[in-house]
């Protein structure tokens, strides 16, 4: 019986850690920090971050058509909100939901992770504005239904866009 030896591999970003583990698209070393867990095994981080751009398809005219409506559509949304008080809990997320949809039917279904995050941050900008007049008004209450609208609308955006599914578990 022969002994095989097998030469000593390093990370190729971390060049003092041994590592046996290779990307299985580009082969090259990776240790566990680098590796990332896709269904098809382990990649490097930069063969992911390659396969991603293909799935983004927003032309750059979706950015700032996006962020208009659904900027205006939080803006409409935020002077319910500090009217309608407590029930501000249950019309938030319905409110992202329809807000999320306007923006998807503008930006024609395509898809980016930035602009999702563009598209989030417009959410929340909306409802400032509305903020900022209960603040200054002094009106506690409808600032604190504002601020509660402002943050689950821009969750509810979010989670809309990108995708995110909710799955219990069995």
């Amino acid at each position: 019986m022969t002994d095989i030896v097998a030469e000593k591999l390093y990370c190729a970003k971390h060049p003092t850690i041994e590592t046996t583990l290779r990307c299985n698209r580009c082969e090259k070393p990776i240790c566990p920090k680098c590796a990332v867990l896709t269904p098809t095994g382990y990649r490097c981080k930069e063969c992911v971050r390659g396969q991603l751009k293909v799935f983004d398809t927003a032309e750059w005219y979706d950015y700032p058509l996006g962020f208009i409506v659904v900027l205006l559509g939080s803006y409409l949304g935020s002077l319910l909100a500090y009217r309608i008080g407590f029930f501000t809990l249950l019309f938030a997320p319905f409110a992202g939901a329809v807000i999320a949809e306007l923006a998807r039917l503008v930006v024609r279904k395509r898809r980016a992770t930035r602009l999702f995050r563009l598209l989030t941050l417009a959410a929340f900008l909306g409802a400032v504005p509305a903020i900022f007049i209960q603040a200054i008004s002094l009106a506690w209450f409808p600032l604190i239904w504002v601020g509660v609208y402002a943050v689950m609308v821009s969750s509810t955006v979010f989670y809309r866009l990108s995708g995110i599914e909710l799955r219990l578990r069995r």
